[in-house]
């Protein structure tokens, strides 16, 4: 009530009226993100909820699930949870260890290899665009990934007619908005808030990139007629997952069916490489005794603990394993690091 009714923050970035929920004014981070140009108190409202978020969720709860025993916080990998085909972890759940925000990646710190071993931590880079690109064949896409090129500055090159030199920060972050976007149904009402672009400007910046990439447009369009007609969308590996909402007659039921048609083929395709990835390192691990194995996996990245003598080895048979688990028209490519903590191999 005081942000609203008191100190009136909605008029100070243009809207009329605050937005409501049942039980009074909505204070989330969409909202509160839009007042923080403007009003202090709000970005200090976030950082106060990060910060609680990160007591509560992981500073007092992580050290009270250490095992007596080992030593170790152990999680349990499900593999029948996520739809997407993912593997999920509970019990704690670590593949939500925050890693966006400076103070959250202080939190991976406190995890670290046995005596004697180092962390690997090798991440695929950008494997759900890479898969848009060759399940597309776009050849913009395709060229700038065989070129090793910075795809969000090629594409924002390709959609504003600039040169790649001339593509400044701000173009470059509404490609790499867009990039990830159209991969979740991205509309330009998200656009514009996660750009700070206007709604017009964000429609004609959406229109320009299928102008420019009809490819994608049209891998879009085909793999959702697909779904339709079949009642599921696959994989790459033929993994199938039935979406029965397509035939929903509720509006919001069938767009969100939609985005999981297309999202299927993308999503549901990294899930599978990855888990190809791992039963090959995994393998290649125990017949070249390296000791140590892989201990944790976060949706695209996997940690492995290795002897310290053992680690140059490991760490090649890890980028093999993943950027050779399937051949597509584009290279895998794996970022990789080491060292004596998960944030320090990550960074």
């Amino acid at each position: 009530m005081i942000l609203f009714e008191r100190m009136r923050l909605h008029e100070a970035v243009g809207r009329r009226n605050a937005r409501k929920t049942k039980t009074g004014y909505s204070t989330d981070a969409d909202v509160l993100e839009e007042l923080a140009p403007v009003a202090p108190i709000a970005a200090k409202v976030l950082e106060f909820r990060q910060v609680a978020k990160l007591r509560n969720t992981y500073l007092e709860t992580l050290p009270g699930l250490v095992n007596p025993n080992t030593g170790r916080v152990h999680t349990t990998f499900r593999q029948t949870v996520a739809a997407t085909g993912r593997l999920s972890s509970d019990n704690p759940n670590l593949q939500n260890i925050p890693i966006r925000t400076a103070l959250g990646k202080e939190i991976r710190r406190a995890f670290v290899p046995e005596k004697g071993f180092t962390l690997i931590s090798a991440d695929y880079s950008q494997i759900e665009l890479r898969l848009v690109a060759h399940l597309s064949g776009d050849p913009v896409l395709k060229d700038a990934f065989a070129r090793g090129e910075d795809i969000h500055r090629r594409t924002a090159s390709v959609v504003f007619g600039v040169a790649p030199g001339l593509v400044t920060g701000e173009l470059r972050s509404r490609a790499k908005a867009i990039n990830f976007g159209i991969i979740y149904g991205m509309g330009p009402q998200r656009l514009a808030r996660e750009t700070g672009m206007s709604v017009p400007e964000a429609k004609k910046f959406i229109e320009a990139y299928f102008e420019r990439l009809p490819r994608v447009r049209k891998f879009l369009d085909d793999t959702l007629a697909k779904a339709e007609k079949l009642g599921f969308a696959e994989t790459l590996a033929g993994r199938k997952r039935a979406i029965p909402e397509l035939q929903s007659d509720e509006p919001r039921v069938r767009a969100n069916a939609e985005n999981i048609a297309v999202n299927t083929p993308i999503q549901g395709s990294a899930a599978d490489i990855i888990k190809r990835a791992m039963i090959d390192l995994d393998g290649k691990l125990a017949s070249e005794g390296i000791g140590g194995g892989m201990i944790l996996q976060v949706h695209d990245e996997l940690v492995v603990e290795v002897p310290n003598d053992r680690v140059e080895r490991a760490a090649e048979l890890t980028r093999a394993s993943m950027e050779g688990a399937i051949e597509i028209s584009v290279p895998l490519k794996v970022d990789l690091g080491m060292g004596a903590s998960w944030l320090e191999a990550h960074d």
